[in-house]
């Protein structure tokens, strides 16, 4: 079950209608401006025009359990933060944040755990966890299910190791947060910077059950599928196109075929956008889509790059070193164009092109590998993001 994080430029009821058009299963918003503390209440025509698109997609809130929409908190949300203007602050946004995903009929909320600043890191753990807690029990008869995400672990940021989230989350249920509201989100990208290797499908998949094995058995309610700009370790959060970074082809089949993750949204925040024509080709459609031919390059939507290279992956018993991948063949130039990318938390601020509405036409090529990008080594320790 493959999406994006897509822009809700418009209408959110746009992100649902664009993701069909990408042929995607799933979709991640933003339910307001993430950048601002404060946002509009919904109306009943935005949230009518959000249902009729999930129902025109064949994306009944909840169906069979299957989740298909997802949010993102917004960045502005610090539930660590020992002071305690920015506590209430973020405590009042999330509590917005969850209410607006319960009006919406969107089941799964992804969020950053927090930073605890001047504080410490215990101090930060209680704090998140308290305020779960309360945020949770305010709203018994909510069904949104909040998502720790880890991070990269720069600064004095909580989550990038699976023991320090899964902290959080007994804590939380401790002081009454009910656990079937708490889950996870692991994101690809933050996993390798934070020093989980994820380079290989061996290695991605010991990281995968050691994820499992601390966590808890399906309370991974999503997947962040994104490769990383720079090495294993490195602590930096640079979103890549998925095969082009230092995770590369490999380490996604590990992600993409595994059992506990079949019924798991799983969203690409990679950088977005789409490229009118590739710099000096005259010959059009599928003759651009040479194997080596990076996505920033391709006449296409990258979403229909990255997911086209995920599905290649799946149920594929080894990644090799030349994987045939199924790209868009566009034909006469891309089809609305937008703009938009992925910023170092893997935002996206933008959507792309999109394909006809019978869904677009593929065609093979074969992905190199990935680069070579050295592994740094890995520091265990809290850092800011």
């Amino acid at each position: 079950m493959f999406g994006s994080h897509l822009s809700i430029a418009g209408g959110l009821h746009l992100a649902v209608e664009h993701a069909g058009r990408l042929g995607l299963d799933c979709v991640q918003v933003f339910t307001k401006n993430q950048q601002q503390w404060k946002a509009p209440p919904l109306t009943a025509a935005t949230i009518t025009a959000w249902r009729t698109a999930l129902t025109q997609a064949g994306w009944p809130p909840g169906e069979g359990g299957v989740q298909r929409t997802v949010s993102h908190a917004s960045y502005l949300i610090n539930l660590a933060s020992p002071e305690p203007g920015l506590a209430a602050q973020s405590l009042a946004l999330m509590g917005e944040e969850i209410d607006r995903c319960e009006a919406l009929g969107i089941g799964l909320l992804v969020f950053h755990p927090g930073a605890f600043t001047t504080g410490t890191v215990e101090g930060g753990v209680r704090a998140i966890a308290e305020a779960l807690a309360g945020l949770l029990r305010a709203r018994l008869a909510g069904r949104t299910v909040l998502c720790l995400e880890d991070v990269v672990g720069a600064g004095t940021t909580i989550g990038a190791r699976f023991e320090q989230l899964a902290e959080v989350r007994a804590l939380a249920m401790s002081l009454g947060a009910p656990a079937e509201r708490l889950g996870f989100c692991i994101d690809s990208c933050h996993a390798h910077s934070a020093g989980y290797d994820c380079a290989s499908r061996a290695s991605a998949q010991a990281t995968i059950q050691r994820a499992l094995s601390v966590l808890g058995a399906g309370t991974i309610r999503c997947l962040h599928l994104n490769d990383s700009m720079t090495a294993m370790g490195s602590k930096r959060d640079r979103h890549q196109h998925i095969g082009e970074g230092s995770i590369g082809l490999d380490g996604f089949a590990a992600f993409v075929n595994h059992p506990a993750f079949r019924d798991v949204p799983k969203i690409m925040e990679t950088p977005k956008g789409a490229r009118a024509k590739v710099p000096g080709a005259e010959v059009p459609g599928a003759a651009r889509l040479s194997a080596g031919v990076p996505a920033s390059e391709l006449e296409t939507d990258f979403d229909l790059v990255n997911v086209g290279r995920l599905r290649a992956l799946t149920d594929v018993g080894t990644a090799r070193a030349a994987l045939p991948v199924m790209l868009p063949m566009v034909e006469g130039g891309a089809e609305g164009g937008g703009a938009g990318e992925s910023d170092g938390a893997g935002e996206s601020d933008g959507a792309g092109g999109s394909g006809g509405a019978g869904g677009p036409k593929m065609v093979a090529r074969a992905l190199p590998r990935k680069k070579v990008i050295p592994k740094a080594k890995v520091a265990e320790g809290q850092g800011k993001k």
